[in-house]
Order: structure tokens, then C-alpha cells, then sequence
């Protein structure tokens, strides 16, 4: 549970500081908009209200601390749900992963109201105009390697009988 817990430590520490250095150190904030590699990786600033590509994001106070408590709950869940499977260690890094980048997302939404967002996206003459940030990277990596690395249930119940 170790590289679980220092995944989740990394995770959350990364998207932490690449938020400050982004918005604040860069002035995203002011500037609105910096073309890194265009049109593969551009830096455009954005508040996110709701979940992915702003879904549920009304603004209201109450869906922001419905989102806070959701995410706060599956955060739970999940280091419950690892501590009581046998994961492998990359299994558990994609857990940590999961929870470190859930946790930055809402420390956001307790500091600032919303997530903050500056990563954008776009190749092959798709114009992609939503943001992101590194957290919500590593919930999907982290679900992606949990999806494929974590104990296959019903192996495991075949094994009991």
C-alpha cells in the first residue's frame, strides 16, 4: 500500500504545482491563452464547474459541494476496495494515481469554487476546445490501470471454491 499512497502523494503534488507555476507564476490567468506547440499543445485557461468537458456544471454552489462530496466518497471507496484486494504494484499505483488526482481537483473546488484547467489538445485538423489539467491525467490513467491490472474477480472467487 505504500506505492499507493506515494502515487496518490506524486500525483497530487505534480497537479498542485503545475496549476501554480501555469496560472499564477505564467499569468494564464491574465493572459487567457499560450501557444506551446501549436495546435498540438496549447496552455488556455478555464474554470471547471462540473465534471469532464464541464458536464453537471451549473455553477451553483450545491453541485459544487455534490462534486466535492462524490469525489471525496469514490476516493474512499477505492483505498477501502485496495486494502482489502491483493494488488499488484502497478495495480496500486493506478489507485494512487486515481485518488492523488481526484483529491488536487478538490482541494480546487474548496479553494477556488471550480477546477482549474490549462491543458489543450488538438491534432490532425480536429480543433479540440476543451481544457484539462494533469489531475484529471492521472484519474485516467489511474482508472485505466485499474481497469486492466486489478484482480479479476471472478478468477478470484474460482480460486475459493
Amino acid at each position: 500500500m505504500r506505492a499507493l499512497g506515494l502515487a496518490a502523494l506524486l500525483a497530487f503534488m505534480i497537479d498542485q504545482i503545475s496549476k501554480y507555476l501555469v496560472i499564477h507564476v505564467m499569468d494564464l490567468s491574465r493572459i487567457r491563452s499560450i501557444d506551446v506547440l501549436p495546435p498540438i499543445l496549447n496552455l488556455r485557461y478555464g474554470e471547471n464547474r462540473g465534471i469532464n468537458f464541464g458536464l453537471f456544471g451549473d455553477g451553483s454552489e450545491a453541485s459544487r459541494w455534490v462534486l466535492v462530496g462524490l469525489a471525496l466518497v469514490i476516493c474512499l471507496a477505492i483505498l477501502i476496495w485496495s486494502h482489502r484486494q491483493d494488488l499488484g504494484l502497478w495495480a496500486q499505483i493506478g489507485a494512487g494515481l486515481l485518488v492523488g488526482g481526484a483529491l488536487a481537483n478538490v482541494l480546487d473546488r474548496l479553494l477556488y469554487g471550480y477546477v482549474l484547467d490549462f491543458l489543450n489538445m488538438s491534432c490532425c485538423w480536429i480543433n479540440n476546445p476543451f481544457v484539462f489539467n494533469l489531475a484529471d491525467v492521472f484519474i485516467f490513467a489511474g482508472a485505466i490501470a485499474l481497469v486492466f491490472l486489478a484482480p479479476d474477480p471472478k478468477k478470484l472467487s474460482k480460486k475459493g471454491q
